[in-house]
């Protein structure tokens, strides 16, 4: 099984991804090692801010690392913000049937109330160099992530009082084709 895990800057994907590594034993692949990778060893001229850009250059790499992952049955959890929202146009639904994907979404009131916590947050498993938080654009970009989700029919976690996305990302996925994960 391959798990798509996207959303905004700071709503815990690579988090949820590291949980999911810890209790499951499931490899994960991060898109902002495969940008850095790709920036600091010169194969691309892009920068780390270059976002639209990077969705572009970065998601026919992933999708085909996907493809080689079902084609092997591995399962794999794959995070971060370059995941296109019409990411299924880029599958076969003999390789659809192998993908589940959820989107973390940060309600603007959420966003507001747990200003400090996020913050805090932000350093759990990467080190981040940017320690601003411009809560406005993340508003923006979480409204923009679900308006998305909901046109493309995703699946979807709206963060909008307590922080529980491990759990109900566990009642989403199914691990592999014979045990489903239950909290």
């Amino acid at each position: 099984m391959i798990l798509l895990i996207s959303g905004a800057s700071h709503t815990g994907k690579t988090l949820l991804a590291q949980q999911l590594l810890e209790q499951f034993h499931i490899r994960t692949l991060s898109q902002d090692h495969l940008k850095m990778g790709l920036i600091r060893s010169g194969q691309t001229e892009l920068t780390p801010l270059d976002d639209e850009q990077l969705k572009e250059y970065l998601w026919p790499i992933t999708k085909e690392i996907i493809k080689t992952a079902i084609e092997n049955h591995q399962d794999l959890i794959v995070e971060g913000c370059y995941i296109p929202f019409d990411w299924k146009e880029s599958f076969e639904e003999d390789y659809l049937q192998h993908i589940q994907y959820v989107c973390l979404v940060m309600s603007e009131t959420y966003l507001l109330n747990h200003r400090d916590e996020i913050i805090r947050h932000g350093d759990i498993v990467e080190c981040r160099l940017d320690k601003e938080l411009n809560i406005k654009a993340l508003v923006e970009e979480n409204l923009y992530n679900k308006m998305m989700c909901e046109r493309y029919q995703l699946s979807m976690i709206v963060i909008d009082d307590q922080y529980d996305v491990f759990e109900q990302t566990k009642r989403l996925f199914q691990v592999d084709k014979n045990v489903t994960i239950e909290s």
